[in-house]
């Protein structure tokens, strides 16, 4: 329980990557810190977090950029921020849609290959007139 491991915190007993730790909140990232409670390793397990999100026009599908653009990262709530969340697919800056994050390398994976037989949907609005030829040709497919 929390309430517990909070407890065994306060009494000295757990260390992170060999340094005591004495605050029950402290965070600790479970791919590659070594958390010991009386000297015996824990074997940590992230939690998988699957995040749908509608990205507005305006945001970088990116966890940084060096340009400083506001990303998609900034609309997360804070508890989201440190869970190393990447995204599955882009969307364009101009873009608005439905954008899933992850924390999960193989359902990232999964989602993204062609392979996987995943089907994506997307729908269009066309700002002026759109002929029959038109949509014949799109039916077809777009390559991008």
């Amino acid at each position: 329980s929390r309430r517990h491991a909070a407890l065994l915190v306060a009494e000295g007993r757990v260390t992170v990557n060999g340094k005591e730790v004495r605050e029950p909140g402290y965070r600790v990232d479970v791919q590659q810190d070594v958390v010991e409670v009386d000297s015996e390793k824990l074997e940590l397990t992230p939690r998988s977090v699957l995040i749908r999100m509608h990205k507005p026009a305006g945001y970088l599908t990116t966890t940084e950029d060096p340009a400083n653009r506001a990303t998609v990262m900034e609309l997360l709530p804070d508890e989201a921020k440190w869970q190393q969340l990447r995204t599955v697919g882009r969307l364009d800056l101009n873009t608005e849609g439905l954008l899933l994050l992850t924390n999960d390398g193989a359902l990232k994976r999964f989602l993204e290959l062609p392979a996987s037989g995943w089907l994506r949907t997307y729908r269009a609005r066309v700002f002026g007139r759109i002929t029959q030829a038109d949509l014949d040709t799109l039916s077809k497919g777009v390559e991008i």
